[in-house]
């Protein structure tokens, strides 16, 4: 359950009535949304609105008590509202949480003294005082819209995702298991642009994973509990058991090591070291991890985990780190989206452990299992890419949406078809930026909270498909 704080605007020679019922539909429309409020009280303040300073100063001490729980601030505006008292009491509280200015409209028929709200003007105030305050916000997609209607019920799901990102990113940790390898210059990235962004990268060598490993008895509970859910997780008829027990080993090894660093999110060294030297693929164990919303990329693409996390946050469904990766015949806003695999379940039609067929021509079948073969299912799907930009010091990148179809396709891996609206635009707006080969995906409609929180409350460059600059 998210908890939101409620601000309610109120201006004293507005129809106090109108602050008074307001309060009551947002914070009903809330209950049904299964969104917990904090709001100061009928009687604490008049109407449990906002209109003094002092107002302010009390609801400000009221969020103050509760900022560990509150994820986000809705601003409503049942009448004009006092523009000052509502940024006083979000700068003293200063929880620098996102935060939706939302006006009820007026009727036609209620233009009078008596119901007369003028919300549709206070809101501009609100929101200019907010910019003099350099307070970032949000807003609904109409202008003025009841709390009770289905607009504002969209309203509030996009802002509960915005919600669920900037908190989910707030002192990030992620963990980095390996170097990278020679021959992906692509997924470099800068750490300390990335920790001024307050998300952390935790590395851990290689060798150390597979001296731990080499430590662990083969019955070790941690390998053996492991080893149950890998069979539990898919199936392994083709695969041999000595092979399991390395991915056992491999998973319990990694879930030891995130839970000591308070690590949420991964992103391992694959090609080909693991396969040579240690006689595996990582990708089952990885896809287990996205599958319960830990993301783990491959090629230690730190980036490429985080934009997977951003989209996981957002629709709390399991994300994929997918490659660009080939045209489909002559259609223009289609592509085949593809990986070797490590894509979650969530995302198949179905799924079994196999071996790596690309890797396996270089270190032999026999040190390659552990990949999750299948078809891509159709639906619906929102992407990202974000990345440090080390010319320019700041986070970057673009979302947008499309979807997997059910056009035919046979290869191998975990593959499927995306079609994009305008995906040469795209295309060529990924190749002018210079931006990497590796994009996250995940079936959801969920890439305007992505960027609105990558934009608004990160300070990050964001690009928003179709609307990419040329």
């Amino acid at each position: 359950m998210q908890t939101f704080g409620i601000i309610v605007g109120n201006r004293g020679f507005f129809p106090g009535h109108l602050a008074s019922s307001g309060r009551e539909i947002m914070l009903a429309t809330l209950q049904r949304a299964g969104i917990r409020p904090i709001v100061l009280s009928p009687e604490q303040t008049a109407h449990g609105a906002v209109e003094t300073y002092a107002e302010a100063k009390q609801c400000a001490d009221l969020f103050r008590a509760h900022a560990a729980e509150i994820d986000g601030i809705i601003v409503t505006l049942p009448n004009f509202g006092d523009e000052r008292a509502v940024a006083d009491a979000l700068r003293l509280a200063d929880l620098r949480v996102p935060v939706l200015v939302q006006a009820t409209p007026d009727h036609a028929g209620k233009m009078t003294i008596a119901y007369r709200r003028d919300s549709f003007c206070g809101k501009m105030s609100v929101c200019n005082n907010l910019m003099q305050y350099r307070i970032p916000y949000s807003l609904t997609a109409k202008h003025t819209v009841e709390p009770t209607t289905e607009e504002f019920q969209r309203d509030l799901e996009w802002f509960s995702q915005v919600c669920r990102v900037v908190r989910g990113l707030k002192n990030l940790r992620i963990g980095a298991l390996g170097a990278r390898p020679q021959a992906f210059n692509t997924v470099r990235y800068s750490e300390r642009i990335l920790e001024s962004s307050g998300i952390s990268v935790i590395t851990l060598d290689l060798s150390e994973v597979l001296g731990r490993i080499g430590r662990m008895k083969d019955d070790d509970p941690a390998a053996q509990e492991k080893l149950a859910a890998i069979h539990r997780y898919v199936s392994t008829g083709n695969v041999p058991a000595p092979a399991l027990l390395k991915m056992a080993k491999l998973g319990a090894v990694i879930d030891g090591w995130m839970k000591e660093t308070a690590v949420s999110i991964t992103a391992i060294q694959c090609w080909t070291s693991l396969e040579e030297y240690f006689g595996v693929v990582p990708c089952t164990v990885m896809s287990m991890m996205s599958e319960d919303l830990f993301p783990s990329a491959c090629e230690v693409d730190i980036p490429g985990t985080l934009s997977m996390h951003m989209l996981a946050l957002a629709s709390r469904t399991p994300s994929a780190l997918l490659d660009w990766n080939n045209n489909y015949g002559d259609a223009e806003d289609k592509a085949v989206c593809f990986h070797c695999s490590n894509l979650p379940k969530h995302f198949f039609e179905s799924v079994t452990m196999d071996f790596q067929a690309i890797i396996a021509g270089t270190v032999g079948k026999e040190n390659t299992f552990g990949t999750c073969v299948g078809r891509v299912k159709a639906g619906a799907m929102s992407f990202a890419r974000y990345s440090t930009d080390d010319r320019r010091g700041i986070v970057r990148g673009y979302t947008g949406a499309g979807q997997f179809t059910k056009d035919p396709l046979e290869t191998f891996g975990g593959a499927g078809v995306v079609e994009i609206p305008q995906m040469q635009k795209l295309l060529r707006f990924i190749c002018r930026e210079g931006f990497e080969h590796h994009v996250a995906a995940n079936f959801s409609t969920v890439a305007p909270a992505i960027h609105e929180a990558a934009v608004r409350y990160l300070g990050w460059e964001s690009h928003l498909h179709p609307d990419l600059k040329d």
